[in-house]
This record gives C-alpha cells, structure tokens and sequence, in this order.
C-alpha cells in the first residue's frame, strides 16, 4: 500500500466498525440480474459477499439470468415474447430457461467455492445451499395473453432457509419455482428476492440494477422514504427494470423488510461502499426517514463526545468533560442519521430574556447538508417557547456562519453578567447576537 493511503485506509476501517458489529447474525437477502455475470462483474462482487459471510452476516442471494436465457434461445433459433415486463415462457423456452439458470448456478457455486492462496477466497469455505426453497403458482392468464410457464412466488420455505442459514451456508437461489404438482415456472428474480425478505423478515434486502432511481435532471437519490419513491415513480420516467425494481423496493418495506439499498451492479465495490459507509454509494429506501432531530438523552453522551472531541482538539470548541455533559445533556439538540449521531447543538438559558446557541459541531461529511441550520432552527423554536427574545453565540472559527444566519457582531459587554464573568480573554473569542421575533 503506498503510505500516502494508509491514513485513508485506517480512516476508513475506523469508520466501517459500528457496522461490522450492528451487521453481525443479521440477515441479508441479496438480489441481482444475470447481467451482472453475463458482463463480467461478478467476480469482484462474489468476492465482497465472501466478506460478508465472513464478518457473521446471514446471506439469501438470488440471482436472475435474462441474457443467458436469451442467449440460449437465440443459439435454437427462438424468439424472445414479453408481455407486462414478464417473459412469457412456453415449453420451448422453458427448456432454455432451465439449461441457463442450472449452468449459471453451478458457475456460481463454483466461484463462491474458490480457495487459492493469496486471492480474496483464500481460506473462505464458503458451504452453498441450494433446493426448491420457493413454490410457485403461475401467473396464468392476463388481458388475454397467456403466460404459460411464468410463475409468481405462492410461498417461500423459511424453515428450511434458516436451517441452512443457522448451518452457516450461504442460500442459492435460482429464478426458478416449483409447484406442488412437479411443474417448473420461471419468475421474476426481483419476485423472489422481495418475497424471500418478507418471508424471512430480513434486516436488508439488497436490489442490483442498471441505473438508480433519479429525478429527470439526473440527480440520483440516495436516501428516501417508501412514500418518496413512489411519488417519484409516478412523475419520473423509469425504465422497465426500474419500476420492477421500485415494485419489489415498496412491496418489501411494506411487507416488514427492515432497509432496501438499491445498488449499480456497474460500480465495483459497491456492495462494500454501499454498506460500511456513511454515505453510501447507492439508494437506501425506509419506511420512516432515517434523519431524526431530537433532543439528546444520557444514553448518547458517547456519541456526542466522538463528534465534538476533534473540534475540541482543534480550538473549534470549549473542551467539555463527560462529566459536564452528563449534567448538561438536556440542553443538547442532536440529528441522528441511520442511529449515528451526526450534528448536535445546545442552548444554555442564562436569564428571562437571553440564551447562549453553543457547541454547534457537525461531522465533516454532512456539512454541506444543511444540519448546522436545522439544529440553530431547533433551538431557537426551543428558545421562543421560553419567551427568549435574544440569542448570543460566541465562536473563533465561524464568524461568517454566523453573520449569514442573521447573528450580528456584538461586544463582550452584551453578554449576560454571569457569561462574561466567565469569558476567556485569552481565548479571544467573538461575540454574535440575534433577535428572536
């Protein structure tokens, strides 16, 4: 590694434990298209689920083979038939359907099986458990189009998935289901992948697509509420792949899934990035939001320290002892993202009329998010509920914050007599006041 990275890369470890610890015995259903082993990508991508099923994660994968099936009709001279987004498989392409999704199966297995020395496998041991977990009913006839032998899921065998999964193994599953008369149907991967999540009720549950949900101008969301996307589908232009996606997406968070990411299976690495990062590389669906204000409790006197100990140490800010802040902690607003607190501000009352706005600190990656704004807001509706009409900040670094906020600058004479009995000279510090209406 060159030595100009190695801070990055501790860095970015440092970072990535809080989740490798909330990840552990978690359960992960993991879905994606054949494009992503027809196009090459999926070795890479096995390798970071590998890592996964290292780090105590209970993986579901399921995968889906539309180029291969498409390949193997072209090879027997057969047309490809859609209706609705579905294949409309007869008996003919059915045995296309089959020889890909079997062939494709075994190359997986086959890779997830790989051991060398000095490859990302050395030493995995990864067991894959495959069988006919999904039993399936066909989707019959629809607006006079017959489909034949394409199915939808009428029920998943969760008993025998978390069998394998307390086992260790790592679940297979193949776009295939099975009736209870011995038919095979072929489904939909996104089918299986929100119905298998549902059934298991999944912590997660991983799509890989072409391309994320975006707004027309290009803007890739990468953090929304059910409720936003599907507003957003409705006034967007998705692709087919997309809606199928958005589908399974809204259909799994209704059904009790915990998270949906949808992640570009073009990106390497995004499985890693989309899960061990703050930020995230792709789009991360909730229920609920997953930004919260809210005022602080003594439970988050940790976190609060982790934010505010490197401003302290730069001279940003007043150095506060875990005692102080215990005491303090009511006066605390804080913005959690996704249980991690990323901004907190407080607001100290010192007579009828005036408040201190202090220890405003918000973690590096969110500070072009607004968040400073939001905790001021907060805590000046906080402030005109006691009848506050003036709030005073005193800061060495962000006098330009301030003024744009509408705090103007002030004289230390301003300040409330018990703060200024208490200002440091030698810290020097400025003075902004502002007029609550």
């Amino acid at each position: 590694m060159n030595p100009a990275q190695a801070p990055h890369f501790v860095q970015w470890f440092r970072q990535a434990a809080p989740y490798v610890h909330a990840f552990r015995g978690r359960t992960f259903v993991i879905g994606f298209p054949g494009e992503l082993a027809a196009e090459g990508g999926v070795a890479g991508f096995l390798h970071d689920l590998n890592l996964l099923a290292a780090l105590g994660i209970r993986l579901v994968v399921v995968h889906g083979a539309r180029p291969q099936i498409e390949a193997e009709l072209k090879e027997k001279h057969l047309r490809s038939r859609y209706a609705r987004g579905l294949r409309i498989t007869d008996a003919a392409a059915l045995v296309a359907v089959k020889h890909a999704a079997g062939v494709l199966r075994l190359e997986l297995e086959a890779q997830l099986s790989q051991g060398l020395p000095n490859s990302p496998m050395a030493g995995a041991q990864i067991r894959v458990a495959s069988g006919n977990f999904i039993t399936a009913q066909p989707v019959g006839v629809v607006d006079g189009i017959d489909f034949q032998f394409t199915g939808s899921v009428r029920k998943v065998d969760t008993v025998a998935i978390s069998r394998r999964l307390d086992a260790g193994d790592v679940v297979l599953i193949s776009h295939l289901g099975f009736s209870p008369t011995g038919e095979i149907f072929n489904l939909a991967w996104e089918d299986i992948a929100e119905s298998t999540a549902i059934a298991l009720k999944a912590d997660k549950l991983l799509l890989y697509a072409d391309e994320l949900p975006a707004t027309r101008k290009g803007r890739v969301l990468h953090e929304v509420t059910a409720r936003e996307l599907a507003t957003l589908a409705t006034k967007e232009k998705f692709s087919a792949e997309q809606k199928r996606v958005v589908k399974s997406t809204l259909n799994a968070l209704a059904g009790g899934v915990g998270r949906v990411h949808v992640v570009s299976r073009k990106a390497d690495g995004a499985t890693l990035l989309e899960l061990f990062t703050r930020a995230g590389v792709g789009t991360m669906v909730t229920a609920d939001g997953l930004e919260r204000l809210r005022t602080a409790r003594i439970e988050d006197v940790g976190g609060l320290l982790a934010l505010i100990r490197p401003l302290e140490q730069e001279g940003a800010l007043v150095r506060r002892s875990r005692e102080r802040l215990e005491a303090e902690i009511g006066n605390f607003q804080l913005i959690a993202h996704d249980g991690a607190i990323v901004g907190c501000a407080a607001l100290y009352p010192f007579d009828k009329q005036s408040a201190e706005f202090a220890c405003l600190a918000v973690a590096p990656e969110y500070r072009d998010a607004g968040y400073g704004e939001r905790l001021l807001h907060a805590c000046e509706q906080i402030a005109r509920t006691k009848r506050i009409k003036r709030l005073f900040a005193l800061t060495t670094r962000a006098a330009h914050w301030f003024l744009h906020q509408g705090f103007k600058p002030a004289d230390v004479s301003v300040l409330p007599e018990e703060k200024r009995a208490l200002y440091n000279w030698k810290r020097g510090s400025k003075v902004f006041v502002k007029t609550l209406r």
